[in-house]
């Protein structure tokens, strides 16, 4: 029979006693628990079950539970003897960081502060008993009281497993969901560096010198650089998107996808929903979906960007729209279906977000946007073995979502730039000159916003446009950059998919020089005699597009000013 597909449903027990749809993972369990590592670190994408299976491994472990064993049954923990008589036998910490999105550090800060306190309420009948001294009971307080020192803080946890361990005679096991999310925020934000200081001492003292401590287990999106937060904790298992332990715990595998399309009478959409949703690969395990967008495409039937979403991008907008041309260009080549080759290191290090680029093709990868579809060994002669990977967009609903991410960087220019679109196609240079003047200071700005911006404005800039130009041009025109034609490396060029009906066009940028050019006009004629002189048109026309069907276009800028000028 059809069950009911609850969407955004994450505590375990809710689901299963309300008998909503539900994909067997507790295999989980036992593969984490027969592994006997210490402290155990998953990463995943964001929606693909972590917190699911967190509140899963609560439900089982927690004496808070114990008698539960109801709703494991039929699935296929409930299969050995040996894990019914673990269910609900051990004393259990959880909590989640999924909601510190803050943009401060005092307040990121206090929530964390909040979230123990709350843990120190549920387990407050703890003070009345005797396995507690006057001492811990002074210690509780002040984790219950207005104002927490960061002493008192980082300790929390340390000091609420040997609470637990003295009540209940067993050594606790520690759940931390999402331990990432106000890392994220802190880099974005910039109080990166007061927020590491905190987290490493609270996590040393957690997972590493904790002596009342059985079994944890901590999920996020990266695995941030030991160096940052997990310098003290020798006791790590890392399980990234690389690892074959867990493969196919986190998100669907095609099977199940498949299965669940038959029964929800949806199997002729087998083929689209592979298109829009596969392309997940964990260790040597392939076509995993994200739980998310199933999930949402079973519930309603319609395709969309259901996982891929804007709001939960911004970190990776960020990076995208404030990178340098390298970073731009290959972006321009994920958005038109190509690959980039890039080394990567899983171990995220956000302070080197803003000049190591392969960190940002890391971050994407280990974030779900992007996918390996190859790797090859480079030897380099001062460093040894160098591994390039070959990567590309994960499936058609993160090309969509990229697609929505550009056209919101244009957002506040929206009108202008249309205009700016529709008079470039028709050559209506004067119109040309209007809109882009009106646009060109707010793109710039959001296209050199980060911490170093560039002096060469137009090369930001006309990235920029480019991105802009492949979401909307794209079905048109082959949309190229900063490629070899002639002798020498156009700026922009597009050349129509139908040549019978379209133009080809070519953009070259320049910046007023006062030393060589008397006004703007000059500057824009410079950049048409080199269009013509480096032979630029030269790939169209062995092409076959005749010369009359090729206007060339030379933007001349002067700070935000610019003049566009044409033959």
């Amino acid at each position: 029979m059809k069950k009911t597909v609850a969407i955004g449903i994450q505590d375990f027990g809710d689901l299963i006693e309300k008998n909503y749809f539900y994909i067997d993972k507790t295999s989980f369990i036992k593969e984490w628990w027969e592994s006997g590592d210490s402290v155990t670190l998953i990463t995943r994408p964001r929606r693909f079950g972590k917190t699911l299976n967190m509140s899963m491994l609560e439900y089982f472990f927690s004496v808070d539970h114990t008698g539960c064993g109801s709703l494991f049954e039929g699935l296929s923990i409930w299969q050995d003897e040996k894990y019914r008589n673990l269910q609900g036998t051990y004393p259990v910490i959880s909590l989640s960081f999924a909601n510190i999105k803050e943009s401060d550090y005092p307040t990121t800060r206090e929530k964390i502060c909040y979230l123990l306190k709350n843990l120190y309420v549920k387990y407050a009948f703890l003070k009345e008993s005797d396995a507690l001294t006057d001492t811990d009971r002074t210690f509780f307080d002040k984790i219950l009281s207005e104002e927490i020192r960061d002493s008192e803080a980082t300790l929390a946890l340390y000091q609420l497993s040997d609470y637990l361990y003295r009540y209940y005679g067993k050594k606790v096991i520690l759940l931390l969901d999402e331990y990432d999310t106000p890392m994220q925020e802190a880099y974005v934000d910039g109080y990166w560096k007061e927020l590491v200081a905190f987290t490493r001492s609270m996590f040393n003292s957690a997972f590493k010198t904790n002596p009342w401590l059985e079994r944890a287990i901590m999920t996020g999106i990266t695995r941030v650089s030991k160096e940052s937060i997990f310098s003290d904790l020798n006791n790590l298992k890392v399980v990234t998107t690389t690892s074959d332990e867990y493969a196919t715990a986190f998100g669907f595998t095609e099977e199940e996808v498949f299965t669940a399309l038959d029964t929800c009478g949806l199997e002729t959409e087998k083929a689209d929903v592979k298109r829009w949703y596969d392309g997940f690969t964990f260790g040597t395990h392939s076509d995993v979906y994200n739980p998310w967008s199933i999930l949402n495409f079973l519930d309603t039937g319609k395709y969309n960007t259901y996982w891929a979403n804007t709001s939960s991008n911004s970190l990776v907008g960020k990076l995208l729209r404030e990178g340098n041309r390298r970073i731009k260009e290959k972006f321009e080549a994920l958005l038109q279906d190509e690959t980039i080759t890039t080394p990567i290191d899983e171990q995220i290090v956000y302070n080197q977000l803003d000049e190591n680029e392969s960190a940002i093709w890391s971050l994407l990868l280990a974030s779900g946007y992007l996918k390996v579809l190859g790797y090859n060994r480079m030897e380099l002669l001062e460093f040894g073995e160098e591994v390039q990977y070959e990567l590309t967009l994960t499936n058609y609903e993160v090309k969509r979502m990229f697609q929505i991410m550009v056209r919101g960087w244009f957002k506040s220019t929206d009108a202008d730039y249309n205009d700016f679109v529709k008079a470039l196609l028709q050559g209506d240079l004067k119109a040309m000159n209007v809109y882009m003047n009106e646009i060109t200071g707010i793109i710039i700005s959001n296209f050199d916003a980060g911490k170093k911006p560039s002096r060469r404005t137009p090369e930001r800039f006309y990235h920029g446009l480019v991105l802009g130009l492949l979401v909307d041009l794209q079905n048109k025109y082959i949309i190229t950059s900063n490629r070899e034609s002639g002798f020498g490396r156009y700026d922009v060029m597009l050349e129509p998919r139908d040549p019978d009906t379209d133009d080809a066009l070519i953009l070259e940028f320049k910046v007023f020089d006062k030393d060589e050019e008397k006004t703007l006009k000059d500057t824009a004629a410079k950049a048409l005699r080199q269009i013509e002189e480096m032979g630029y048109a030269a790939g169209l026309a062995a092409r076959g597009i005749p010369k009359e069907r090729i206007r060339c276009y030379g933007f001349a800028f002067k700070g935000k000013k610019v003049w566009i000028g044409g033959q």
